[in-house]
């Protein structure tokens, strides 16, 4: 059977890392308020000349590395994102004028925190259908440009970044071969308003702000996260004694914590980088992918589950057989 198999993976992140430190003196928080509540210690923030498309193209230059791919050999690059360069075209034909590619399929996809999990599913249906061969999946964001400074809630919680995979259609074993076994997407427009940014080109014709209510969503993101991690497992046919390793979006070590107790998973089974990147939006899983392969932790032939939730409600999980 075709199955799309992860041959590199990639990352990228501002020059600048903040402290929670540096933040205190320019924001009324203190370094164990934010610890305390969120694991959090640094986060990086995009300087001039650092954007979304251009986080991206380092990543994806990482990954093609990584996967001994040249650039012309993709033919599909999902950009998964909820800031992008300009409002269009898509960030994603930007990356790919910047690797040096001169056609290729290109597009972004905008599901916030979840966007990355969204992004994989979309290219994995189109590598198993025979639309691509070799296809680039990214998360990157810059989301200090749409930060509130003055709302130390929200401020505090998130950084920018990039992560990227190569993702390739190859013949695979049905049982025991390597890539995407499963994945499971949802959302709930419902919620908007626990989650969103107060503009947009049609409504207030600004950019706009964060605005988060964050105690709803922190009851929501564990109930769902430990719910659609159990749905994907089952359509793969596997239990979490399976898993090897469990990759999620990096918002809250509470929230990491609470969702492996949920399922019964082990906390060393839990990939964690909140600690040093925050909440990098759709960036979080692949960039804590690529930090768990390169220290040798996320190996050829192991299961692992990725997973994120975000504005929208939006949620997902995949299992990979990595």
């Amino acid at each position: 059977m075709i199955r799309s198999v992860i041959t590199g993976t990639g990352s990228a992140l501002p020059v600048r890392r903040v402290s929670n430190a540096e933040l205190a003196v320019t924001v009324d928080t203190t370094d164990d308020w934010i610890v305390e509540r969120t694991g959090i210690r640094f986060r990086h923030i995009a300087g001039p000349g650092e954007t979304t498309a251009s986080l991206a193209a380092d990543a994806c230059r990482a990954a093609l590395s990584a996967a001994g791919v040249p650039a012309q050999d993709i033919d599909l690059i999902v950009l998964a994102t909820a800031t992008p360069d300009q409002t269009f075209p898509a960030s994603a034909t930007k990356v790919q004028t910047m690797l040096g590619i001169d056609d290729c399929v290109a597009f972004d996809v905008a599901a916030v925190c979840s966007g990355f999990l969204y992004a994989l599913q979309v290219a994995d249906s189109m590598l198993r259908s025979g639309a691509a061969k070799r296809a680039l999946v990214i998360g990157a964001e810059t989301f200090s440009r749409i930060l509130d400074w003055e709302d130390r809630t929200t401020c505090v919680l998130f950084g920018d970044g990039a992560g990227a995979i190569v993702l390739e259609a190859r013949e695979s074993d049905e049982r025991e071969g390597r890539g995407i076994l499963a994945a499971k997407l949802h959302a709930d427009g419902r919620h908007n308003a626990l989650l969103y940014v107060d503009g947009g080109p049609s409504t207030t014709g600004t950019v706009g702000k964060l605005r988060m209510k964050g105690r709803e969503v922190f009851r929501h993101a564990v109930n769902n996260l430990a719910s659609v991690m159990g749905e994907a497992l089952a359509i793969a046919g596997l239990t979490a004694e399976a898993v090897d390793w469990v990759v999620p979006h990096q918002a809250n070590a509470r929230i990491l914590d609470a969702t492996a107790r949920k399922l019964g998973l082990p906390a060393a089974k839990v990939v964690v980088t909140v600690d040093r990147h925050a909440n990098t939006s759709a960036a979080s899983v692949p960039l804590a992918l690529d930090v768990a392969v390169r220290d040798g932790r996320v190996r050829k032939g192991q299961i692992i589950v990725l997973e994120a939730m975000g504005g929208g409600f939006t949620w997902g999980a995949a299992v990979v057989r990595f």
